[in-house]
């Protein structure tokens, strides 16, 4: 078996049947066909220590977190969430006040989005808590936005700012003081994430996207998954990506990298999709381009003013 996570992915995939009108592993869901709509259905997993300190965040920023990734990938399909499912592990110090004030943060973005938690399970932790969603949704027959669809000549978009979450996590770990405008919009990006399902629903009504899927661990990484599901190449423009007013201020301020945190860093939860240029007329909301998919390797060539550079940047892997 290959090192790593994607190694491990793979070798499971290698001893999994799909059975006929279901889609396994591979994308953002997992589909299973139906008469007039499909179901789609996946899940994530938040432990402390590798995606969330309680020293850092809020019971309520967990909880809300905990449902906002998992209902992103719901949006990366173009589909409308319909219910999750919450499995927890918790230590003796979070099964009280802890706990209940995760559910709040919990329940409250699940009634933002009109999305029921119908079950899951709890237990005890010996140490840290463990945290585990499952999200179903609902999309028109054949139509869920897949990695595999991007055509040479698609331009490559995002719905929004990019690095922002990562500059909050380096704000949260280097204690930067949160009265700052610039450092409470990161460190906000980066504990309440937005997970973009009015998007990706209008972007499937068109009928013009190629490939699309949320952006978890940076576009340096997540482009790749979309590039070798393609069979193409991506030129990516490191000055047209999206860059928020707060990410250029506390880059100059702390001496960080924004290009560095916009394409690697990760969990910003917009959408990556490939597309023909006039989709971006076609919404009422901005898409930002950053570059074009090419013939040739599945990899991203980084361009600055048009001359291609080395940038040797990866996005987050969680091995």
């Amino acid at each position: 078996m290959k090192k790593g996570e994607f190694g491990l992915i793979d070798f499971i995939k290698s001893h999994t049947t799909v059975p006929e009108g279901m889609m396994g592993i591979g994308d953002d869901c997992a589909i299973i066909k139906g008469d007039v709509n499909d179901t789609i259905f996946s899940t994530d997993m938040l432990l402390e220590g590798v995606h969330f300190l309680r020293t850092k965040a809020s019971p309520e920023d967990v909880g809300w977190k905990s449902a906002a990734v998992n209902l992103s990938d719901i949006a990366a399909m173009g589909g409308e969430p319909t219910a999750t499912f919450l499995s927890i592990a918790l230590p003796s110090d979070a099964q009280g006040e802890w706990a209940e004030r995760f559910v709040e943060g919990y329940a409250e973005i699940s009634r933002l989005y009109g999305v029921p938690l119908l079950g899951g399970d709890t237990t005890s932790s010996l140490r840290d808590i463990a945290i585990n969603v499952g999200v179903m949704g609902s999309c028109e027959r054949g139509k869920a936005l897949l990695r595999s669809g991007a055509k040479v000549g698609d331009t490559i978009f995002v719905t929004g700012t990019l690095g922002d979450s990562g500059a909050g996590l380096k704000a949260l770990l280097a204690d930067l003081d949160n009265s700052r405008e610039e450092v409470s919009y990161v460190v906000s990006r980066h504990l309440r994430p937005t997970p973009r399902i009015e998007e990706g629903l209008a972007l499937s009504r068109t009928g013009l996207v190629g490939a699309m899927m949320d952006i978890s661990d940076g576009i340096a990484s997540d482009l790749g998954h979309i590039l070798r599901a393609s069979g193409v190449g991506a030129e990516v423009e490191l000055q047209s990506l999206p860059i928020s007013p707060a990410l250029e201020h506390i880059c100059q301020c702390e001496g960080w990298d924004k290009y560095t945190l916009a394409t690697a860093a990760g969990e910003d939860y917009e959408l990556l999709l490939t597309a023909p240029e006039e989709v971006a007329e076609m919404v009422d909301f901005p898409l930002h381009p950053i570059g074009k998919i090419v013939e040739g390797k599945a990899e991203i060539r980084w361009l600055k003013e048009g001359k291609e550079i080395e940038f040797n940047t990866k996005g987050f892997t969680h091995f």
